[in-house]
């Protein structure tokens, strides 16, 4: 059997969870919050256009690391699908007392520096790090609602360049994306370590140009900004200020098949779900917002390289 836990049960968590549920021989368990006394009880219960609507019942539901801890399972994956607020709390501590010397910590978060605090605390753990390209909310507790899109990109964070750490690496990587597949999500893609920050900063293309111009535009939703005129052109200039950057920072040209920003913002055009970005949704519930991973820490690698 294959333990993964899952650190931040939200939508995003727990959808990708419900699919790991689905492959024999693999036991998922999540660590819930808010919606820890539904969950325990019921479930989740997912509605998607792609894999209809379906109960996910985790393997176990704790309220809180401490109580994973004294479960006593052996994890060999640790999924992180938190939000990423290095300026006011080390989401790295959570996995103290979780993570053995065979577990495996894997990134799912938005944003640019996600792993470093995570390679510091965990020295001799692999870490994978994954970028997503899905649409869904949680609109009441225990509820998720997969709007559209399942993609998730997944490669190694590696600072040793040996063969054997990349080896070793690779492995479980390709492991994790067959488990994904097997569960249903088809375009879980595998990457090496270049590939995937590059993917990274893709992402934050999208992300440093839609969310906080959600926000600043009085909550605009992903659709209603692109058929915008005025909002389209601002989007488009911040995706290509991101994009001509990211090359400088990581010394290499990005890839030719990442999308470039018309092609994002004429499919952001289909998207009619009212769907909208991360941070607005926070902002709305006066919640934190991650504004380091998405807007401080491009800024800073950027003036690092002149």
């Amino acid at each position: 059997m294959t333990n993964i836990l899952i650190i931040g049960a939200g939508a995003i968590g727990a959808f990708y969870a419900s699919r790991l549920a689905k492959v024999d021989g693999i036991l998922v368990s999540v660590i819930c919050r808010s919606n820890y006394s539904t969950v325990l009880s019921d479930g989740f219960k997912v509605i998607s256009p792609y894999f209809g609507d379906y109960t996910f019942r985790p393997h176990k539901v704790f309220k809180s690391p401490e109580e994973a801890m004294e479960s006593k399972i052996k994890w060999d994956f640790v999924l992180v699908s938190t939000k990423a607020l290095p300026d006011i709390s080390d989401d790295s501590k959570l996995l103290e007392g979780l993570v053995s010397e065979y577990t495996c910590i894997v990134l799912i978060q938005n944003g640019l520096g996600v792993e470093e605090p995570y390679r510091k605390r965990f020295k001799n753990n692999m870490i994978l790090s994954g970028v997503t390209i899905v649409s869904a909310s949680q609109p009441s507790s225990g509820t998720i609602k997969h709007n559209r899109w399942t993609r998730i990109s997944l490669g190694p964070f590696l600072e040793s360049s040996s063969a054997s750490d990349i080896e070793r690496a690779t492995k479980k990587n390709g492991e994790l994306c067959r488990i994904l597949k097997e569960g249903g999500i088809k375009d879980a893609e595998p990457h090496d370590h270049f590939e995937l920050q590059a993917i990274r900063w893709h992402k934050i293309a999208i992300n440093a140009s839609m969310n906080p111009s959600a926000v600043l535009s009085g909550g605009s939703t992903n659709r209603e900004m692109v058929m915008d005129p005025v909002l389209r052109n601002h989007l488009k200039e911040i995706m290509e200020e991101v994009l001509q950057t990211a090359p400088k920072v990581l010394g290499r040209p990005l890839p030719d098949n990442l999308a470039p920003p018309e092609v994002i913002l004429k499919s952001t055009e289909k998207n009619d779900s009212g769907s909208k970005p991360s941070m607005l949704l926070d902002w709305e519930q006066g919640k934190d917002m991650e504004l380091e991973v998405i807007l401080g820490n491009p800024i800073r690698l950027a003036r690092e390289k002149g």
